[in-house]
Order: C-alpha cells, then structure tokens, then sequence
C-alpha cells in the first residue's frame, strides 16, 4: 500500500521527469476537487496528501537512508496541492471556482521551486531523510502559493 500511495497510483513510474508527471496529475486532480466538490475538499485532500506522503516516504525508505527515488512522487502532489490551496482560497473568497491562470501559475512555480531548490526547499532536500523528501516539496509548494498570489496582485492592480 505504502507503494501504491509513495508512487501516487503509479504516475511516479512513467518515464522522462516522474516529479513533473506526479505534479501534473496532482494539477489535474486537484483542479477537479476543487472544481466539483470545493475548495474546502482540496484543503481535506491536501492535508491527507501531507500526512499520508510522510508515512509513505516513511515506509518505502525504512532500510535505505540517503535516498529519494524518483519514482516516490506523493511528495510533489503534497506540494503541489499546497501550490494550488493560495489561488484556490483566492477565489473561494469570491465565491468561484479557479480558473486558468491560478492553477498553471502554481504549477509551473512549483515546479520552479522544486527543481532549484531556493534557500528552505535545498535545506529540506540537504536532509537526506524520509522526512526531507516530503519537507522541500512542502517548502516548493508555500513559494510557489505565495508567488503565484504576488504574481496575481501585480496583474490585476498594476496591468487592469
């Protein structure tokens, strides 16, 4: 189970960037909880995702210290998730569901983050633990959230 759950469903095992194919899943997947069922569903989801991905990374990684294999992608759905809660919450404010550009914004931002691994995210990822490998995509998806609000205050007070 804890296999299962590490690899999300097996996104992590597609070939070429597994970390950009469990986040695209996790854009994919959140954009429809948060579009069908609410923005208070993807905070549940996301929280699970975080709690769930620490046992997982936990378990798969018991007898192998130093190691983040790329297949164990339940940490970049975590962060993603994260990424997605800042303009999600945007607009639940609002009474709406997100729309395009809030959800690309976070994910090509996490991405971003995840992959230079700025300041917190690199001190995270220099843990070589289980725990680390949840913590800097944990650390990618706060950046990226708050970028993503920043990014999206500039366009609509300075561009309208």
């Amino acid at each position: 189970m804890s296999r299962l759950v590490a690899t999300f469903f097996g996104a992590g095992l597609l070939p070429w960037a597994p970390g950009t194919w469990g986040s695209l899943a996790a854009l994919i997947i959140g954009w429809g909880i948060e579009r069908y069922l609410g923005f208070w569903p993807l905070v549940v989801a996301t929280l699970l995702s975080v709690i769930i991905g620490f046992w997982a990374c936990r378990t798969e990684l018991r007898d192998k210290p130093g190691d983040d294999p790329s297949e164990i992608v339940i940490d970049e759905v975590a962060g993603m998730w994260i990424a997605m809660l800042f303009p999600a919450a945007g607009f639940a404010m609002r009474d709406m569901s997100m729309v395009w550009p809030g959800p690309i914004a976070a994910f090509l931002l996490f991405r971003l983050f995840d992959i230079k691994k700025p300041w917190l995210v690199g001190r995270a990822d220099r843990r070589h633990d289980a725990d680390g490998v949840m913590l800097d995509d944990i650390w990618a998806g706060i950046f990226a959230g708050i970028v993503t609000l920043i990014l999206a205050a500039l366009y609509h007070v300075v561009l309208i």
